[in-house]
């Protein structure tokens, strides 16, 4: 969890302070009529009337009316509403999304950190996946071209087999083209709704990539962070010449928490600059400092006594910190007695800042929350079931999320088509339409490369793999007569082919591609 941005701080309500002026002016006066001067007595010597007056030197230090003003200014605080973050939005991702760019070249393999830079960097980007803990992550590796491994996706278990099978000789073009690399990355957060970060694993920028860097991070929005692979003293340096923040490499996971910090602190800026979300309130929180300092009046000997005119400053000072305090109730845990207070559709909401999912779901009455919160939860078929009841584009993003969870891509390819018909502009519903579809076309190409080519010998018992888009070859099973399809999951368990291998076809066809695409354009000029 991230520190909040101290230049985030403000107040919703700020006329609220005013209050803070009336308890200093009543805290004034009881303590200078409280202060015990030097008595007069007439006829006595000064020093005989100091001698024979007892209590003259014992002061309290901690007056009753201390508390009063300290209650006060704690009530006058939390009404006026202290702020630093923005209120969560349920349908948008509560973290960065993050394109780690991976240097994969024969300099890589170099053993000055041990094992070797390439796995000191895959170790590191392994740490950085398991604390980022469900945020948007996507991997670009590069060498003399650049390609992009796997696409932003919030499950780690998808990109630690990429990242195993990453080696200098799965890339098709040796060399460092940091600007190839830096080009594909920006196009991967360009297509985000909120600003993301690069994070750069490598052991330099060549001096020609360095002109490719300067200013074109800044005016995209993305925070360029470095990460050198290399155990020179001065590695750093061509990073910083070409515009990255460098963090320095640690033997332990503090560089990776340090860039965990620095990505979510320039998310929670980027959130704040965003006009269209409401501040979150802070101020129930000061309710319960305030609560414990009344204990103290319980205590023996604990009282005030008021002279005319503090009772009628206190009066009018009481008015209105006693609405300020209705005005902002601190928020009741217990169903029982929030159940007095507030709607289900709030109580649900304290559950699901609570981050009690499956509780919040139950206590949702409203049907596209409730949904959200089964899809928080992990019931994605119970969320998608629910959501598809809903007309409304977020319902329809949602569902779609919720069947890829449950890996149903074509359900979840209609879903974001649905979504995009409700509303053309929504960027989160195109950019997961492109991703479901590059899902699905991965598994149809993952069978053709396994088809057995089997024709003959088909039963009436067989059963026949899905493939609504009559790619590659069907293959049959002669199995029981109730025995059902695999699922995706165990379909692609089942080829025998490494990933590395998947990745040298696959980053060599693009190579051709781009090569081919490229000769295309220079013939038509």
């Amino acid at each position: 969890m991230s520190l909040p941005d101290p230049g985030l701080f403000h107040f919703l309500r700020p006329a609220w302070l005013l209050l803070i002026l009336p308890a200093l002016l009543l805290w004034w006066q009881v303590r200078r009529a409280d202060r015990p001067g030097d008595p007069r007595y007439d006829g006595i010597a000064p020093h005989l009337a100091r001698a024979l007056t007892v209590g003259l030197e014992r002061r309290e230090r901690l007056l009753p009316i201390d508390g009063v003003l300290a209650i006060a200014c704690l009530l006058a605080l939390g009404a006026a509403g202290p702020t630093w973050s923005r209120a969560e939005n349920p349908f948008l991702a509560q973290t960065a999304p993050l394109v780690v760019v991976l240097e994969v070249s024969e300099s890589m393999e170099a053993s000055d950190i041990a094992p070797t830079r390439l796995e000191r960097a895959k170790q590191k980007i392994a740490d950085l996946l398991a604390l980022r803990s469900g945020g948007r992550t996507a991997l670009v590796a590069y060498a003399g071209s650049a390609h992009r491994v796997a696409p932003l996706t919030r499950d780690a278990a998808v990109l630690k087999p990429f990242l195993d099978g990453l080696d200098p000789k799965v890339m098709p073009r040796p060399g460092e083209n940091a600007t190839a690399a830096l080009t594909l990355a920006r196009s991967i957060i360009a297509g985000e709704p909120t600003p993301g970060a690069i994070l750069w694993l490598a052991d330099g920028i060549a001096p020609a990539d360095r002109a490719a860097f300067a200013g074109r991070d800044a005016a995209a929005g993305a925070l360029l962070l470095a990460l050198p692979m290399t155990a020179e003293p001065g590695g750093g340096a061509s990073f910083s010449d070409a515009g990255l923040s460098v963090v320095s490499l640690t033997p332990d996971t503090a560089d990776i928490r340090r860039i965990d910090r620095r990505i979510a602190r320039a998310w929670q800026r980027a959130q704040a600059e965003d006009g269209s979300e409401a501040w979150e309130d802070r101020g129930p929180l000061l309710a319960w400092p305030a609560a414990l300092l009344c204990l103290l009046w319980f205590r023996r000997g604990w009282t005030m006594r008021w002279d005319g005119r503090s009772h009628g400053m206190a009066a009018w000072l009481a008015v209105p910190a006693a609405l300020a305090a209705l005005g902002t109730p601190a928020p009741a845990r217990a169903d029982g007695l929030a159940a007095w207070f507030f709607t289900p559709d709030q109580r649900g909401r304290l559950a699901f800042e609570d981050k009690r999912f499956a509780d919040a779901a139950a206590l949702f009455a409203d049907p596209a929350w409730r949904g959200y919160a089964l899809y928080r939860a992990g019931s994605y078929e119970e969320a998608a079931a629910l959501l598809a009841e809903i007309e409304t584009p977020e319902a329809a993003l949602t569902m779609g999320l919720a069947l890829v969870k449950s890996r149903q891509y074509r359900p979840a390819i209609a879903a974001f088509e649905t979504a995009l018909e409700r509303d053309p502009d929504n960027a989160a519903a195109a950019r997961n339409l492109e991703i479901a579809r590059a899902i699905l076309a991965y598994v149809e190409t993952a069978r053709e490369q396994s088809d057995t080519g089997e024709q003959a010998g088909i039963g009436a018992d067989d059963v026949v793999y899905d493939n609504e888009e009559a790619r590659g070859t069907e293959t049959q099973d002669r199995g029981e007569g109730d025995a059902a399809p695999q699922s995706a999951e165990q379909w692609m368990r089942s080829v025998d082919t490494r990933t590395a291998d998947f990745l040298r076809s696959r980053f060599a066809l693009e190579n051709a591609a781009g090569a081919r695409a490229a000769a295309e354009g220079q013939g038509t000029e």
